[in-house]
C-alpha cells in the first residue's frame, strides 16, 4: 500500500546528518509500496534541498543527483484538490493547529485512506488521531 509522503520524511534519509535507521526505513517502503504526494511536495522538496545547499550541508552536484534519484522513485503527485478538498484542507488545519502546507499532506492520506510518513511531531500527531500515522514494520 502506498504512504503519502512529506518532505520531512524525504529529506531524513536524502541528507547524511539526518539519516537513521527510521529513515532508511521510510525510503525502503517508498521503493517497495509507492508514495502520493500533494502538488506543493515538489517545490517544497526543491526549496529544501536548495536551503541545505546554501548551509552547504549539500553540493550543488549532490542537490541535482538527489532529484534525479527521487524522479526513478515511484511517486505519484496527487490531483490538485477540489474547492471541496480546500475546506477540508482549513478544516484540518484549524483541527490540529497545522500549517496549511502540512494539511495538504494530511488530506491527501484522509482522501486515499492511506497512512502518512512524516518526522514532523505535530503532523505525526494529526496523523495519530486520524489512525493514518505509517509505522515501519516490525522487524522479524
Amino acid at each position: 500500500m502506498p504512504v503519502v509522503l512529506d518532505v520531512s520524511a524525504t529529506l531524513s534519509w536524502l541528507i547524511d546528518d539526518e539519516r537513521d535507521d527510521l529513515a532508511i526505513a521510510m525510503a525502503n517502503a517508498v521503493v517497495a509500496e509507492g508514495a502520493i504526494v500533494p502538488g506543493l511536495w515538489r517545490l517544497e522538496l526543491r526549496n529544501a534541498l536548495l536551503t541545505a545547499e546554501r548551509r552547504r550541508r549539500l553540493t550543488q552536484r549532490e542537490v541535482s543527483d538527489v532529484l534525479n534519484d527521487l524522479q526513478k522513485m515511484p511517486i505519484e503527485i496527487a490531483a490538485s484538490p477540489t474547492p471541496a478538498d480546500g475546506e477540508a484542507e482549513l478544516t484540518l488545519a484549524r483541527t490540529y493547529g497545522l500549517s496549511l502546507y502540512d494539511a495538504a499532506y494530511l488530506d491527501v492520506a484522509v482522501r486515499r485512506a492511506v497512512p502518512l510518513m512524516t518526522r514532523d511531531e505535530l503532523l505525526a500527531a494529526a496523523a495519530d488521531d486520524l489512525k493514518l500515522r505509517w509505522h515501519p514494520a516490525p522487524s522479524p
